[in-house]
């Protein structure tokens, strides 16, 4: 499974409630390709499908007096420019070495462009681009990277749903296939701010997209994401690092392989207890359908070819006998044979 096969709808999964899951280092590789390569290893052994990093030079991302946006008790840096400069040595050699360390892994790497030259070498090495929630009203970079024909999974952090409607006009008009992830902009988002509901709206006002989301939550017990997913996300990307202890950036935020690999066993126990999506009884019921429904029972003894009156019925248990559903078609038959009160009656016992 990949990401284009997912937002195309084409992918079949043994699980339909698990969803595609992207584990976002961002630049949680702190510049150092060894610790890139191990993060790439430990997403894959935590189960995510998919590995993200960020592709960005501080210089064409914010200029020089842009202020922080995140929480400074975690992160004291100030200013983006003063930020985004101490990650962005990794450029497209170093990209393209990630590339091929996911594709020995089988894990898909994916990258976030945030100018058009990353945007561009980028094209070789992936076969989905994500546009980040910063860039959601940046008409001329979004269609820059329409052109490349690739479907786009946008983020939507931040947005009105008037803004979100532009974008989205934007990209159908290039005919790039398309998936939206619902997003808070906040580093990190407190639980009571994730507003999950937004999903669902989401999913009412483009009901040919697939929906996802992407996770800021600190990670603790993951309900967060769990409780997307049953809301209908088919995509969950979440920032991921190799230890979350450490100072600074997105490794507070994030989660490790420890939780990725519990988030997938939560997605196991819960495609188990939602089970078949069409209403229909499943073999264990099969007995307490026989016997805790109920059958039309005699009140009274009938000879043979006394006619069934209504009078002479009721219903009880089991339902191994005629339903009472079908009361009006036996009321006005005839018994061809003597039964007893308390019998149950059965098609066979009448013309």
């Amino acid at each position: 499974m990949n990401l284009a096969n997912v937002i195309t709808n084409q992918h079949n999964s043994e699980n339909p409630l698990k969803p595609f899951i992207i584990a976002e280092a961002g630049v949680n590789h702190e510049a150092d390709m060894n610790l890139a390569i191990r993060l790439i290893e430990e997403a894959k052994e935590g189960g995510a499908d998919a590995i993200k990093f960020q592709s960005y030079k501080a210089e064409t991302i914010a200029s020089k007096n842009s202020p922080s946006y995140w929480d400074l008790d975690k992160e004291p840096t100030t200013s983006q420019y003063k930020l985004f400069k101490k990650y962005d040595s990794f450029w497209k050699k170093e990209f393209e070495e990630l590339k091929t360390v996911c594709d020995k892994n089988h894990i898909e790497f994916l990258s976030t462009p945030f100018d058009v030259e990353s945007s561009n070498f980028l094209n070789d090495l992936m076969g989905t681009y994500k546009i980040s929630s910063s860039d959601l009203n940046n008409k001329p970079f979004i269609e820059h990277i329409c052109d490349f024909g690739k479907p786009i999974l946008l983020s939507t952090g931040a947005s009105y749903i008037n803004e979100v409607d532009n974008t989205v006009s934007w990209i159908k008009n290039h005919g790039n296939p398309l998936a939206l992830m619902h997003c808070i902009l906040n580093y990190p988002c407190n639980d009571e701010n994730a507003n999950l509901g937004m999903i669902l709206d989401l999913r009412d006002r483009y009901p040919d997209l697939v929906i996802g989301y992407s996770d800021h939550t600190l990670p603790k017990d993951m309900k967060t994401v769990e409780t997307a997913v049953i809301l209908g996300s088919k995509i969950i990307e979440k920032h991921f690092t190799f230890d979350k202890t450490l100072p600074g950036n997105d490794h507070y935020h994030a989660m490790d392989k420890e939780d990725l690999e519990r988030l997938n066993q939560r997605f196991d126990y819960l495609e188990k207890i939602i089970g078949k999506i069409k209403k229909q009884p499943i073999d264990s019921e099969m007995i307490s359908r026989q016997n805790a429904r109920r059958s039309l029972v005699l009140v009274t003894a009938l000879k043979k070819d006394e006619v069934i009156s209504k009078d002479c019925l009721t219903w009880k248990r089991p339902g191994t006998g005629i339903g009472p559903e079908e009361i009006a078609d036996v009321i006005g038959r005839r018994v061809n044979k003597d039964l007893n009160e308390d019998d149950i009656i059965n098609w066979e016992d009448l013309y």
